[in-house]
């Protein structure tokens, strides 16, 4: 098996993890946070779409699949102002509790929606690669400087990570209320 048919099969890993809880969840629980941790289901897959969506922009040369769809304009999180390139990422506590969807069929299916179509563009890029372009430094910020190859299993690895997160949460009994 080549490198670019082991990346092609990691590309489709985060909405193969969202499939084994998906369909069970609730759109009431879409915003479920554990302990009060501001961390919801919803943060964690959007978050998880976002830094893919960010990171994988530039080094495919396309523009990001938040704003070139329309999604930006889509999600209202609570009044939240989010820039552009805003992917979760050092978010305080009061700003990743505002990211939210409606806890409906339609707020669920609208979360769906992004992630599919930044994993749908993933898994289209990958194969338009050749081998030999992985290697190329991408980041120097690091040492050693990090190439395309790593970068990209890096950020589905942290994808997979936050929906596999995201699970959990979704798995968790409800607290009796009283």
């Amino acid at each position: 098996m080549d490198a670019i048919t082991v990346l092609s099969d990691l590309a489709a890993r985060p909405l193969q993890a969202l499939d084994y809880f998906w369909d069970e969840l609730e759109p009431a629980r879409i915003n479920d946070r554990p302990g009060g941790h501001p961390n919801s289901i919803a943060w964690l897959l959007w978050h998880s779409a976002r830094e893919t969506d960010a990171q994988i922009a530039p080094l495919s040369d396309t523009s990001e699949v938040w704003t070139a769809q329309g999604f930006a304009q889509r999600f209202d999180f609570d009044g939240q102002d989010l820039g552009a390139f805003d992917m979760g990422y050092g978010q305080n506590p009061a700003a990743a509790e505002a990211i939210t969807v409606p806890a409906t069929q339609e707020g669920k299916s609208l979360l769906r929606e992004y992630l599919e179509a930044v994993y749908q563009h993933l898994g289209k890029w990958i194969p338009t690669l050749d081998a030999s372009e992985l290697d190329r430094v991408v980041d120097h910020h690091y040492d050693p400087p990090v190439t395309l190859g790593v970068r990209v299993i890096s950020v589905i690895d942290d994808a997979v990570q936050h929906v596999g997160q995201a699970a959990y949460i979704a798995g968790m009994p409800l607290r009796p209320s009283h």
